[in-house]
C-alpha cells in the first residue's frame, strides 16, 4: 500500500509509526513545518501545506484523515472522489447528516472506508467481546461505562471548545468512544436519552455527557462522559446473566489496561475472579490498521465504517436536542 496521511498532529503521528516500514509516501499539514518534522521521520516520504497535493498523487491509493473535526467529512469526500481508500479518525464528522453525501458517492467507487474507534482493539476489549460472544456468562444484559480526563490548562481556548470547529463537546471527544463500543456490544439502540452540561471549562460546549440507551430487547448502556475527572478514568462494565466482565484502563495516564472477569458461582456468593493485564504499549493504532489492510484485501466493509459512524453522531444528535 502506499499512503497519504492528512493531519500531522499526535493522532497522525500515532498513525504514521502504526504502519509497516516502507508505506507512508507522503504527509500534509496546514503547517507545513510540522509536516516537515513527522516527514523526516520516514524515508521517501514527502510533506505538503496542501492536502490535495496528497489526492493528486496516482502512486497513493490510500489516505489516513487526522485533522480537526471540521475537516473530516469535506476531506473524506474528495479521497472518495479520487479514488482512494481511507481510514478517517473518529467522529469522522461534527454531525450525522455531513456523511450523506459521502456514503452515496463511496457507493459508486471501489473504495474502502474505516471510521478509527481504536478503542475496539484495544486487547481487554477484544478479549471482552471474544467472551461475549462464546455466551460463557450468557447474555449481556446491561453495560455500564465511563471515561474522562481533567483537561489541561487553556483547555477551552483549544479548538474542541469551538463548536464550529468540533461540532460540539465532550460528547464528539470521548462519548461516541462509548455509545461505539455500545452499539459493537448491543446492537442498534431504540431508546435513547440523556444530560449534557458545562460544570466547569468556560466554553459553549458540553464538560459532560451522560448517556442512556435502550435496544429493542430492553438491553441498556448507561454511560458517562466527562473532561472534569480530574484523576483520568476508563472504566467499562459488561454485565452478563451469570457474571460481568470489568475493563479498566487503555494505557498511559488512564493506568494498566485491565480486563477482570468475574463468573459467578452455583452458590453464589464472591464469584471465581480471573484477571488478564496489558502493560504493554498501545497496540490498538496498529491492530486497526491491520484491519483495515485485510479489509481492503478481502474487499469487505471495514467495521466500524461510514454507517456505524453516522449511526453514532445519530445519537448524539438526540441527545444534543437536534432534529434529525
Amino acid at each position: 500500500m502506499h499512503i497519504g496521511i492528512i493531519g500531522c498532529g499526535l493522532i497522525g503521528h500515532k498513525r504514521a509509526a502504526s504502519l509497516p516500514e516502507g508505506y507512508l509516501c507522503a504527509v500534509a499539514d496546514v503547517d507545513l513545518n510540522r509536516a516537515k518534522k513527522l516527514a523526516e521521520k520516514y524515508p521517501n516520504c514527502e510533506a505538503y501545506s496542501d492536502w490535495m497535493e496528497i489526492l493528486s498523487r496516482n502512486d497513493i491509493d490510500t489516505v489516513i484523515i487526522s485533522t480537526t473535526n471540521n475537516w473530516l467529512a469535506p476531506i473524506t469526500l474528495a479521497a472518495v472522489n479520487a479514488g482512494k481508500h481511507v481510514l478517517v479518525e473518529k467522529p469522522a464528522a461534527r454531525n450525522f447528516s455531513e456523511f450523506d453525501s459521502i456514503i452515496k458517492e463511496s457507493e459508486k467507487k471501489s473504495v474502502k472506508i474505516m471510521v478509527g474507534y481504536n478503542l475496539r482493539c484495544h486487547p481487554a476489549l477484544l478479549k471482552a467481546k471474544k467472551i461475549a460472544e462464546t455466551k460463557e456468562l450468557g447474555e449481556i444484559i446491561y453495560i455500564r461505562g465511563r471515561y474522562g480526563h481533567g483537561g489541561r490548562p487553556g483547555y477551552e481556548k483549544e479548538w474542541r471548545a469551538n463548536p464550529e470547529i468540533s461540532g460540539g463537546g465532550e460528547l464528539l471527544d470521548q462519548g461516541v468512544h462509548l455509545i461505539d463500543l455500545s452499539r459493537w456490544f448491543l446492537g442498534d439502540f431504540k431508546e435513547i436519552d440523556g444530560h449534557i452540561h458545562t460544570f466547569f471549562w468556560k466554553m459553549p460546549v458540553e464538560d459532560n455527557g451522560f448517556i442512556y440507551l435502550e435496544n429493542k430487547a430492553g438491553k441498556v448502556a448507561w454511560l458517562q462522559v466527562s473532561c472534569t475527572e480530574w484523576k483520568n478514568l476508563f472504566s467499562y462494565e459488561i454485565f452478563c446473566e451469570y457474571g460481568k466482565m470489568q475493563i479498566d484502563g487503555i494505557g498511559g495516564s488512564y493506568g494498566t489496561e485491565r480486563l477482570t472477569l468475574y463468573k459467578m458461582l452455583p452458590q453464589m456468593g464472591p464469584p471465581e475472579t480471573t484477571i488478564w493485564e496489558y502493560p504493554f504499549p498501545d497496540e490498538s493504532w496498529k491492530i486497526q490498521f491491520q484491519q483495515f489492510e485485510e479489509a481492503i484485501k478481502l474487499d469487505v466493509s471495514p467495521r466500524p465504517n461510514l454507517q456505524d459512524a453516522q449511526e453514532t453522531l445519530k445519537i448524539v444528535a438526540k441527545i444534543y436536542g437536534e432534529n434529525e
